[in-house]
């Protein structure tokens, strides 16, 4: 693999640092239960910086250093540890497969870390993000510090690394976004076929079982987060995941789900009638939900600031309720008095990108940041209709969600999810199997 792209990243991130020391440790194992571990994924921030995809490993970035100003602690070559548990790069791998200039064994970062720290004047680091290794990170400090008659000093301040780093990551670059089209690909065929396969009495966790085998047939090592497939009043559940209901006719489906690809995420959200033809209730809803995600995402531009989105799909699902007598009164008294929340409580989109809510600051100076070519977002509007007294009974339980990933550029927008079907046509079409 071209590991330019990488490298590139790290000058870049050099560039701001001056004769600072950056120390990026990657995530550690997590135990499922006694002997075994959940599946590893690298930090985001970690393997932006290194794609280096092994567990036990620390970046170490060193302007200015003679013998190479990326190093790499990693687990070195094991036979025997190899047989049981997989291949490593090892020391040799870290530098000729993954770019490092330098490579030593993890073992040893106790003994080399604490001299890159001798006579720096700053370290940046991600601090609060993992307890043990904050405290490591300050016994090498104080071990520095202890050299002080000795004419060594110690770093003087600490940098969060988060600011920059995360900058950096909030803008797209070309390679990014074709890892996010795949993403994005591979989660809309699984969203299709869960479209295909859906009937009644069918399990919500049967529908999720087509979505991971659709990811896994794409070439995707994960699920991005786990799977949302939410059947009639589960389908009013934002963060529902049991999926453990029998899909019953006449209910809505909600989907959430996404893929990820070598690191980046897709995040789709889908919401169709089990039974595959809408009824007439929740064909009207569908549409105030669907008309305010076209107006949400054509508010993606450049130079639109962030909440704008949001605000085009607020007026639009306010103003359906109205006209669908869910809500009594003027659109602009309950958008001002919030009391659309009663059934649309979420916002409309949030970065993506290597996480699901990807970094990148919301507002800038306390403002709502614009929008700029290369950020990638979702726009995700909503209405949750669950059963009350004061609810007509065809519109019980009715959960409708549609969420796409949006990329923005030079001119405009781009929807990255664009082959996931969700005009209702589409979707009655492809589930009578046309």
């Amino acid at each position: 693999m071209d590991m330019t792209p990488f490298e590139k990243r790290r000058r870049d991130l050099m560039q701001h640092m001056g004769g600072g020391v950056a120390i990026i440790p990657t995530a550690p194992q997590q135990s499922r239960n006694r002997d075994i571990f959940f599946p590893y994924r690298p930090d985001s921030d970690f393997y932006y910086l290194t794609h280096f995809p092994e567990p036990e490993a620390v970046a170490v970035l060193v302007p200015g250093r003679a013998h190479g100003e990326y190093l790499l602690f990693c687990r070195e070559s094991n036979r025997e540890k190899e047989i049981w548990e997989g291949r490593r790069a090892g020391l040799d791998g870290a530098r000729e497969r993954y770019g490092a200039d330098d490579a030593f064994p993890i073992d040893d970062i106790d003994e080399i870390l604490p001299g890159l720290l001798e006579n720096r004047e700053k370290v940046f680091y991600s601090m609060g993000r993992d307890a043990d290794f904050d405290n490591h990170l300050m016994g090498w400090v104080n071990e520095v510090r202890a050299k002080a008659r000795n004419g060594v000093h110690a770093p003087g301040e600490f940098v969060d690394l988060n600011h920059m780093l995360h900058e950096m990551r909030l803008f797209k670059n070309a390679d990014e976004v074709k890892l996010m089209r795949r993403a994005a690909k591979i989660s809309a065929a699984a969203h299709r076929r869960a479209m295909q396969v859906c009937k009644p009495g069918k399990m919500e966790y049967e529908i999720e079982a087509e979505l991971w085998y659709e990811f896994k047939k794409g070439g995707s090592q994960f699920p991005a987060y786990p799977a949302i497939v939410g059947g009639g009043a589960n389908s009013c559940i934002l963060h529902y995941n049991e999926n453990n209901a029998e899909l019953k006719s006449g209910d809505m489906l909600l989907i959430d789900a996404g893929a990820e690809f070598d690191g980046y995420a897709a995040d789709i959200t889908r919401s169709f009638p089990v039974s595959g033809k809408f009824t007439a209730e929740q064909r009207d809803v569908y549409e105030v939900v669907l008309a305010a995600q076209h107006a949400a995402i054509d508010s993606v531009k450049p130079g639109r600031h962030w909440n704008e989105p949001h605000d085009a799909a607020v007026r639009i699902l306010t103003d359906g309720l109205v006209q669908l007598k869910l809500l009594k009164g003027n659109v602009d008294a309950h958008i001002e008095d919030g009391s659309y929340k009663r059934f649309y409580m979420h916002r409309t989109g949030h970065w993506l990108g290597m996480d699901v809510h990807d970094v990148g600051d919301y507002k800038v100076h306390d403002e709502w940041r614009l929008l700029e070519p290369g950020m990638v977002l979702t726009v995700e509007p909503g209405l949750y209709i669950g059963e009350a007294d004061d609810i007509p009974e065809g519109f019980h339980d009715v959960g409708i969600r549609i969420e796409d990933d949006v990329l923005v550029t030079r001119d405009g927008h781009d929807v990255l999810s664009k082959d996931a079907p969700k005009e209702i046509g589409e979707i009655e079409a492809l589930m009578r199997g046309q």
